[in-house]
């Protein structure tokens, strides 16, 4: 099941959190990263999953995607390179 999140949508974006229950992540490079786990000296900024607030399901990064006003977000490695 793929779940659709679009990016540039405020309200669509707040359900969505890291998994320490951030919501100051972004895609990058087939993974995600968090701003605010990156600055605490315990916890990784990188991981592969999202959770739904609203639903509490764990989405793996393979099962979403990440929509933007240009279309789908596309990592660089996935669509390859010159």
């Amino acid at each position: 099941m793929t779940e659709e999140i679009r990016l540039e949508d405020e309200t669509d974006r707040w359900k969505w959190v890291c998994p320490n229950g951030h919501r100051t992540w972004e895609p990058t490079n087939n993974h995600f990263w968090c701003q605010s786990c990156a600055g605490h000296p315990e916890l990784d900024g990188v991981f592969y999953e999202l959770r739904n607030r609203a639903t509490n399901e764990e989405f793996e990064r393979n099962d979403l995607r990440l929509l933007t006003s240009a279309g789908p977000y596309m990592d660089v490695h996935r669509e390859g390179s010159a």
